[in-house]
């Protein structure tokens, strides 16, 4: 196959090589010359970002997964297995995000023999490595049904439940074992975003999260991979979304409230400032919209929802890590370039494994599968190039049929 320069293309390539040369930078100069990190601001973009929001973005996975293999939504099984595969991904580019912060991450061993069950770090830490083994575990079917490894399949398929029931007891461990990392800092953390009850609101966040992105992921593959998307399926999830939002929205009013940290944030400041754009992205708007009936009922008008709802949760993440914790240390952090390179490189390579993932394994078109259609954003009829398999082109975007 004849290799075609593209735009796309041309733009991983610079990420990569600048990815790599920022890599050069942290392993042989060590991390002063490769972030603006410090004895007194130790965690910055790449646990902010790449572990803390990285890991929320893939609770996607354990949510459909509970859903249809132990609530039995089965009307949720099309778009449970690519949830999987973000999932899995998400936790391997964490590992790799992982030995990047640490300040020697040859030593990432050390938990599994070193016990101290006294330290969150510890837990987080037991947890990344069981959660990945399981869902290694999880995705194992389906790299035995591409290559109709039957035995090892029937295996994998009689213990499916108990490693799903446990990939998600982890994963809710996990998910609230993030928040609790900032319990330990009551008078660094602001008052804005310390609570005791932060284990809870990260775990909220986190499926509000994981929901908003199977919408995205799963509106992007149905139009650059070419297969259709079950309308049902869709809207479902975005009713559930409409309901986590509330939910979380109720909790951390009544928090503020309740604790009185609600006055700081009509004071003014940076502090201030990042919590109102939180609040919007997370609440404001995305609960505006979804509670109109247009909105709620049109998938493509969903997937720019799902757009705001995780840029929203990934701004929250951040207040937490970074935001937050600026004033109590005295600094204004900024990342280096070299720390938004490695991300980039990091958030790349997932997208493109990703693709490959999608283009060479069953993914999208397992056995229990339904063909379906989606109707176009202005009419409630389905056309027959939608029940072809094709996606409705999103407003200024070309429509390309099928394949």
């Amino acid at each position: 196959m004849k290799f075609k320069l593209t735009f796309w293309r041309v733009v991983f390539a610079v990420i990569v090589a600048a990815g790599l040369y920022s890599t050069w930078l942290r392993f042989f100069h060590g991390l002063g010359a490769s972030t603006h990190l410090s004895d007194e601001f130790p965690w910055g973009l790449w646990i902010g970002f790449d572990a803390l929001c990285g890991i929320m973005l893939t609770a996607g996975g354990f949510t459909l997964l509970a859903a249809v293999h132990v609530f039995n939504i089965d009307k949720w099984r099309a778009v449970a297995r690519p949830a999987l595969v973000t999932a899995f991904l998400g936790y391997l580019l964490e590992v790799a995000a992982l030995m990047f912060d640490l300040g020697k991450p040859y030593n990432i061993w050390h938990p599994l023999i070193m016990w101290n069950p006294r330290s969150v770090m510890f837990l987080v830490g037991w947890c990344v490595m069981i959660y990945t083994g399981v869902m290694a575990l999880e995705f194992a079917p389906v790299v035995f049904e591409r290559f109709r490894y039957t035995r090892p399949l029937r295996i994998i398929r009689a213990l499916s439940m108990p490693v799903v029931i446990t990939g998600v007891v982890i994963a809710v461990i996990h998910q609230s074992a993030l928040g609790s990392l900032y319990l330990i800092v009551p008078g660094k953390l602001h008052p804005l975003w310390y609570t005791p009850i932060l284990p809870l609101l990260f775990f909220i966040s986190a499926i509000a999260a994981g929901l908003a992105m199977t919408i995205f992921e799963s509106t992007m593959s149905a139009r650059h991979f070419h297969h259709s998307l079950e309308k049902p399926v869709i809207l479902g999830i975005g009713r559930v979304l409409t309901v986590v939002l509330i939910v979380y929205g109720g909790v951390r009013i009544h928090d503020l409230v309740r604790t009185g940290a609600i006055r700081h944030a009509f004071r003014i400041g940076y502090e201030q400032s990042m919590f109102w754009i939180e609040l919007a992205l997370t609440l404001i708007i995305p609960l505006a919209l979804l509670v109109t009936r247009r909105v709620r009922e049109n998938p493509i008008s969903l997937y720019f929802v799902s757009i705001i709802t995780v840029i929203g949760f990934v701004v929250n993440r951040l207040n937490v890590a970074v935001t937050g914790m600026e004033t109590s240390a005295g600094v204004r952090y900024i990342p280096k370039w070299s720390e938004v390179s490695v991300t980039l490189m990091i958030v790349a390579f997932g997208i493109v494994i990703f693709s490959l993932v999608v283009k060479y394994l069953p993914i999208f078109t397992h056995g229990h599968e339904r063909p379906s259609v989606i109707p176009r954003c202005d009419s409630g009829a389905e056309s027959p190039s939608h029940a072809a398999g094709s996606f409705p082109a999103a407003p200024g975007m070309t429509q390309r049929p099928a394949r």
